[in-house]
């Protein structure tokens, strides 16, 4: 076993993350690689690694029914297979109520959820019954948006993640936006804990890098094609996108529309879906990055360019704030994006300086180890309550 052996009278933390174990074990042929999955695979181990026991309740991806990776203990919930049940009720028998059992068989202290769906309410319905805690995690900030809005399209879905949120025992945001629409939605405050990454050891920032990135899933709302845009207007910078397309919709077609587009365009590299890992190497070599999307959390990719000093240009506010104001570049309107990477990339000491600023950010809000203490602090908490 890797990390530290769980130690006595510390609680037992439970992940409840059904999409997770490609990302968990590095699993090729995956091609969506969801920020909420990476984020908790960042602290699922982090936890193990302090001494804590962690499971993590996973889909069936082949796998045996209980495994174990980097000392975290990962059982498998079986879900049915398509018409299984009687038709209306097989959404709660049996694809609801095998998560129940698989959270009963985990036996933890503290369950966590991540991103709004019917799950959030799953989860916390079980954790009051049996009188655990459950934690509720904002992944982007359309999950607080109430009504047909929310990240949840369907009646029942909304309603139940709004049960979930409204009887979470805590409520995890990432930024104000969000503490804010919570507060609205249930009156109650959340807890901000930040997004967290570790830099690899093998990271090699170019010192001469002239690369604008683009990395994101190639669905509608990310607007991938912005950047083909700007590609098409500013010929002098190189741009390289990196994504896969988005499992929902018509983004098939989208995807195969911006590939074909790309191939048009020589200052263009379309790469489609790299695995996490190996997408680390083209931060490496990037000078800047570019986030096109309508609406964000905070993206793990602000983090990977962060920690490396390379800073980015986005249309959204993530709420990062230092002595000299917002970090990242924002800007309103895609003009504005255009006039601002044209400058960005014509100022080397600019860029520089603003890419230290993000990187001294990182290292003091979004080191695994700052996210660690934050969530030590609510895990105490929650326990403490409890008691």
């Amino acid at each position: 076993m890797s990390g530290a052996q769980p130690a006595a009278g510390r609680p037992h933390v439970c992940f409840v993350a059904l999409s997770i174990y490609p990302v968990l074990v590095g699993a090729p042929g995956v091609t969506v690689v969801g920020g909420a999955e990476v984020q908790q695979c960042f602290m699922a181990r982090a936890l193990a690694r302090a001494g804590y026991r962690v499971t993590i309740l996973t889909g069936d991806y082949g796998q045996a029914a209980c495994v174990e990776v980097d000392g975290i203990r990962v059982l498998r919930v079986r879900q049915a297979g398509r018409g299984r049940g009687l038709p209306g009720l097989r959404y709660l028998h049996p694809r609801l109520t095998s998560v129940w059992r698989a959270m009963a068989a985990a036996d933890a202290d503290i369950y966590y959820q991540r991103c709004a769906s019917a799950l959030t309410g799953v989860v916390v319905a079980y954790a009051r019954r049996h009188g655990r805690a459950a934690i509720f995690s904002a992944a982007s900030d359309i999950d607080l948006l109430p009504g047909p809005a929310n990240a949840n399209k369907g009646w029942r879905d909304r309603q139940l993640f709004g049960y979930g949120l409204r009887h979470a025992s805590a409520v995890v945001v990432q930024n104000p936006l969000q503490m804010q629409r919570y507060r609205d939605w249930t009156g109650r405050a959340g807890h901000h804990i930040a997004s967290c990454y570790a830099l690899p050891p093998q990271a090699r920032p170019a010192a001469d890098a002239s690369l604008v990135l683009w990395v994101g899933v190639m669905r509608v709302a990310k607007q991938p094609h912005l950047v083909l845009d700007l590609a098409e207007q500013l010929p002098q910078l190189r741009f390289r996108l990196i994504g896969g397309p988005s499992s929902s919709g018509d983004a098939d077609a989208y995807y195969q529309q911006m590939a074909a587009r790309a191939r048009t365009l020589p200052n263009v590299e379309f790469l489609g879906f790299v695995p996490f890992a190996e997408a680390e190497a083209h931060f490496d070599q990037a000078a800047l990055l570019l986030n096109t999307s309508e609406i964000e959390g905070f993206p793990n990719t602000f983090l990977q360019a962060w920690a490396r000093a390379v800073p980015s240009l986005s249309f959204f506010d993530c709420g990062a704030r230092d002595a000299e104001g917002r970090l990242g570049a924002v800007v309103d309107s895609p003009a504005q994006m255009a006039a601002a990477l044209a400058a960005l990339m014509a100022d080397p000491q600019a860029r520089a300086a603003l890419g230290r600023r993000c990187h001294r950010y990182y290292t003091q809000h979004h080191h695994v180890s700052a996210t660690l203490a934050s969530l030590e602090q609510l895990i105490a908490t929650l326990m403490e309550h409890r008691r």
